[in-house]
């Protein structure tokens, strides 16, 4: 049997299915389970593990076998916050090391271990949730009396503008993000029906406290409600009318930078020996300061000042502890420039800035979801003691773009990089699986998935307009380990270029809807939502080559086959006997309802169109 046949059969990861037993927590005991094929050349299976950072080997126990499919056991106590390990399989052929980052013959490091986090706070009802992201200025006019009017106020120097809806918006170069449309929180809760009918589960709304900016991301209070998206009222109703439907709210906050008109800067400027005096970096008093990005209007916060820590998140009264209190009770925040946050040339406390935000999180809502946006590698934040979740742009979002189609970055940085070309299935998935091996799988299946954001072109403009293309790409957000989030007005085909042309209004005239692709996206939340494997399923790599990715997706209640084709290719028939699918085992197809039978070890593709994907439930 040649090597790449059965060690693509060799599996373990850390779902149910893998990892039994109770809620990991110290002092408990977990069965440790790892699947090869009958045929695999293997002996002996040995688990390394380093407990207090001294290695430990030792042998497993052989367990069942299944048809073509055979297992090894062992009981694992946990005596740490963390556990590392992987294994080392002995075989006739000589040694292989198996960790989440795969099968090797050299022995890899410590980095791509499986983990284990015991004592672990999990939101655990974010698994089984779809959420939905809004630019509350775009969403829906509920409450016109709270618009913004044009001469209003002035906006970092120019008065701001009301617009007609659904007028386009203009670039940040003429309007200075001072321009408005109207839409407020009334008009999301009036919109829920909409939202309940599509299966959406959770709402993340972009910022919503005050700011002169129509993003919000330049707060100048963090305890208000923006009145003209209808004060605290309307978010506390907003919040009882999510909780009639079982709904949840994910607000974001930005604690890396401030509006240059919040009064913690302006006492600052007044007088640098006030309260708030160390908030800010000044280079000269009072004009020259630390900025974000180079923005004016976005003075960067210092962490080393310990009574900001405490303003922000760290006192009873926080800023972030705040909002998760009653009336609002708001269920997770989303942490602006997550990847800066505490950062500041020779003061480096990022990490120490996430531990703190998460005790205070934690101590306040234990089930809250604390994310981060993060553009690059946020794993090293991804541990069990900082997020729960980054926004998935580099480990999911970034490589599925640039496998269906020449996605270039700069045109979400609007830089110049010259990496635009059509990334091949076999990079797109390795990185997947590197993203997901430098992380505990407790946190990989609460990753936040998306394929687009306020901050990126529309998916749909990305893949030049292409639906049958956007439907694939909607299939992997909506089987892929995580948790799926959608634009707004993605469902509908809406399209924008770059920010803010992505922040266009959304469509309530369905006469203009692509009511098909609505259709698409209703039907796999629901399959999202009715399904433990994709919920919390493991995941299994199967196929990555031509234009062709397979993967197994399995909790004990359930297996499910994706199957995905971004262009044709002569695979006529996937290999399936590495997922321990035995000859004449009988699988239904859940899109189209076909149905279909393993022969030979193999799966027919037929009726796979060209550009697609199909879901097989075993």
């Amino acid at each position: 049997m040649p090597d790449d046949f059965w060690t693509k059969s060799v599996h373990h990861d850390g779902s149910s299915y893998y990892v039994t037993g109770k809620a990991a927590q110290t002092g408990v005991s977990l069965t440790l389970r790892l699947r090869a094929d009958v045929e695999a050349p293997i002996e002996r299976v040995f688990l390394r593990t380093t407990p207090n950072g001294e290695q430990r080997i030792q042998e497993m126990r052989p367990a069942q076998v299944e048809e073509v499919a055979r297992w090894w056991e062992i009981d694992l106590k946990l005596h740490m916050p963390r556990t590392n390990y992987r294994f080392f399989i002995q075989t006739s052929d000589g040694g292989y090391w198996l960790s989440a980052g795969g099968i090797t013959r050299h022995a890899p490091t410590d980095a791509t271990d499986f983990k284990i986090l015991a004592n672990y706070h999990d939101p655990e009802w974010v698994r089984n949730s779809v959420f939905y992201q809004i630019f509350p200025d775009r969403f829906y006019d509920g409450d016109p009396s709270n618009n913004v009017r044009t001469g209003e106020y002035d906006c970092h120097g120019q008065p701001v503008i009301a617009r007609a809806w659904g007028e386009r918006p203009r670039p940040h170069s003429e309007s200075g993000a001072c321009e408005f449309y109207g839409g407020d929180l009334s008009g999301i809760t009036q919109k829920l029906d909409y939202l309940q009918d599509l299966g959406v589960t959770a709402l993340y709304l972009t910022p919503i406290f005050t700011a002169p900016t129509n993003h919000k991301y330049d707060v100048i209070d963090y305890k208000q409600v923006d009145p003209h998206f209808g004060g605290e009222t309307d978010l506390v109703a907003l919040r009882e009318a999510l909780d009639a439907r079982g709904m949840r709210l994910m607000l974001d906050i930005v604690p890396n930078h401030s509006g240059s008109g919040h009064a913690w800067f302006l006492n600052a400027q007044a007088d640098v020996a006030s309260e708030t005096g160390d908030f800010y970096t000044f280079y000269q008093h009072p004009a020259t300061y630390e900025e974000f990005m180079g923005v004016r209007s976005l003075p960067k916060l210092n962490y080393y000042s310990n009574r900001l820590r405490e303003y922000m998140y760290a006192a009873h009264d926080s800023v972030m502890r705040y909002w998760l209190k009653p009336p609002f009770r708001i269920d997770g925040w989303r942490i602006d420039v997550a990847n800066m946050l505490g950062r500041q040339n020779e003061i480096q406390l990022e990490h120490k800035v996430a531990r703190g935000m998460r005790r205070a999180v934690k101590a306040e809502k234990s089930g809250a979801y604390l994310i981060g946006e993060h553009f690059y590698d946020g794993t090293a934040h991804l541990q069990g003691d900082e997020l729960d979740a980054t926004m998935n742009y580099q480990g999911f979002m970034f490589p599925v773009l640039q496998w269906l189609t020449d996605f270039n970055i700069s045109e979400v940085w609007r830089r110049n990089w010259p990496d635009k070309q059509v990334l091949p299935t076999g990079a797109m998935v390795a990185q997947w699986q590197t993203f997901l091996a430098a992380i505990p799988w407790q946190v990989a299946i609460q990753q936040f998935n998306l394929l687009g954001s306020h901050d990126t072109p529309r998916v749909l403009t990305h893949l030049g307009e292409d639906i049958t293309r956007l439907r694939l790409a909607a299939a992997l957000l909506l089987t892929y380990p995580g948790v799926p989030c959608i634009y707004y007005g993605d469902e509908i085909g809406m399209v924008g270029a770059g920010d803010p042309d992505n922040r266009r209004c959304m469509i309530w005239d369905q006469s203009a809807w692509n009511t098909d692709l609505r259709a698409y996206f209703k039907l796999l939340i629901r399959l999202r939502l009715d399904s433990p494997a994709l919920s919390h399923g493991g995941f299994q790599l199967l196929h990555a080559e031509g234009n062709t990715v397979a993967f197994m997706r399995e909790a004990p209640q359930e297996r499910l086959l994706i199957v995905a084709r971004r262009a044709g290719d002569e695979l006529d028939a996937l290999p399936v006997r590495a997922a321990a699918l035995p000859d004449g085992t009988h699988l239904r197809e859940l899109l189209t309802g076909a149905e279909a039978v393993v022969s030979g070890g193999m799966l027919s593709l037929a009726g796979l169109p060209e550009v697609g994907a199909r879901i097989w439930r075993v």
